[in-house]
């Protein structure tokens, strides 16, 4: 029973809403640090479909499940509010 209630607290806590601060790049040319600063590529690459992620401040790339919030934000830094599953974020709300 005490586990039970372990588990339940562990994914009480992670549904709540964190922040994360970084760049919106595109999937491909995240994985390339000289790209990370180039918007316009973030741009055309997200436009042609590939999947937008962010690059927090310190490199690390997550995923986003809701692309719709995040693509119009295309190589501007940013700062999202959402949940996180994995590496997954799901957006709530993107402040510049």
């Amino acid at each position: 029973m005490k586990k039970l209630f372990v588990v339940f607290g562990l994914a009480a806590i992670s549904a709540f809403a964190a922040e994360w601060s970084g760049t919106i790049m595109d999937e491909k040319c995240s994985a390339n640090a000289k790209m990370r600063d180039n918007a316009a590529c973030a741009e055309r690459c997200i436009k042609g479909g590939s999947p937008a992620v962010l690059v927090d401040n310190d490199g690390k790339v997550y995923k986003i499940s809701n692309q719709d919030k995040v693509k119009a934000h295309a190589g501007h830094k940013v700062t999202l509010t959402g949940t996180v599953d994995g590496d997954t974020i799901t957006v709530e709300d993107v402040k510049m």
